[in-house]
């Protein structure tokens, strides 16, 4: 769909995404990009104050409201919610609206989906079986044809720096036991895709993370480098990526290095995000390359600790939702 708009989960209902929600709204309702919310209409009303809030049927008449009001297919929890106070009750209703979110975006009825936060554990609590967001995404589209390095994989970006992950939501003890090769030349051959697809860069360069301090010193202190990630550099080499590494991570992501490369694959969650949220904290925004659907998210949580007291910032959010507007006009052109 070239002009229609883009999907937005509600996310945690008792998390900041309903406020920031309606703050992005207030931001784009003149110039766009335009979204539908899938999810809790009474969330979205509660949280807007005297900002107009509007229950619709489909995305095209979520377009056709938008300069108006927020629009809202209204997918209601079935029990009240409490800001700050997470539970298990709603945990069907935030599956049911990303479920939504994503045939939206199969079915062509949406350019892309985006997704406010969610909390792990009140899904778990509830037998939610996947690690995150991005691996449910990635079992909701895995039947849908796509041409295509098959993600998901996980790239944070700032202006500045793109940085992507081989593990994503494993514990650290248990990196070094799930890296390999297979999965490093994977991610590296998704990235690469992404980058021309998505970004619009003609020809990618990738630079790849070593695991251990100083890429592991030629095996003395890890042998992660030697044995996993750098056959796999060669193998993305042989594939026709441009790819370099393993480099140190502590010598990666300064200005000068961050010029040598279109983006960072990176070993595990905190190598990746930390020097992404250092370069901007509140921009940042998550996107998920290699599914055949346009999927971002803002790159926080749900921050119950601050939800329904009024000052949540919504520049995440905003970057996510132009950014999925970008990616969708690029996959569309």
């Amino acid at each position: 769909m070239k002009n229609g708009p883009l999907a937005l989960t509600l996310g945690d209902p008792a998390g900041i995404g309903p406020e920031i929600i309606v703050k992005a709204w207030s931001q784009l309702r003149a110039d766009g990009p335009e979204f539908v919310v899938v999810g809790d209409y009474q969330s979205l009303a509660s949280a807007s104050g005297a900002t107009a809030v509007r229950r619709v049927t489909t995305p095209s008449e979520g377009s056709r409201v938008f300069s108006e009001a927020l629009p809202v297919i209204d997918l209601p929890l079935r029990s009240p919610v409490v800001a700050g106070q997470p539970s298990a009750t709603a945990a069907r209703a935030i599956i049911q609206w990303i479920e939504t979110g994503v045939g939206l975006a199969l079915s062509g009825a949406v350019r892309g989906l985006v997704t406010a936060p969610i909390a792990k554990a009140p899904l778990y609590e509830a037998g939610f079986p996947f690690a995150g967001h991005t691996e449910f995404l990635g079992e909701l589209t895995a039947s849908a044809g796509f041409d295509g390095a098959r993600g998901p994989v996980m790239m944070l970006a700032v202006d500045g720096l793109r940085t992507t992950l081989v593990t994503v939501h494993e514990p650290l003890a248990q990196v070094a036991a799930k890296l390999t090769i297979e999965k490093v030349v994977n991610a590296g051959l998704v990235t690469a895709q992404a980058l021309r697809t998505d970004f619009g860069i003609a020809a990618p360069r990738l630079a790849v993370a070593g695991l251990n301090p100083h890429a592991g010193e030629n095996g003395s202190i890890g042998r992660e480098e030697i044995e996993i990630i750098a056959p796999a550099v060669r193998s993305l080499r042989e594939l026709g990526v441009d790819a370099i590494g393993p480099t140190p991570a502590d010598s990666l992501f300064h200005e000068a290095a961050r010029a040598r490369y279109d983006a960072a694959l990176c070993m595990y969650h905190d190598q990746a995000l930390i020097p992404v949220k250092m370069l901007d904290f509140w921009g940042g925004v998550n996107v998920t390359l290699g599914l055949p659907i346009v999927r971002t998210s803002p790159d926080h949580g749900t921050a119950f600790d601050i939800a329904g007291r009024g000052y949540a910032r919504p520049d995440s959010l905003v970057a996510a939702i132009r950014m999925a507007d970008e990616i969708a006009a690029r996959r569309d052109a």
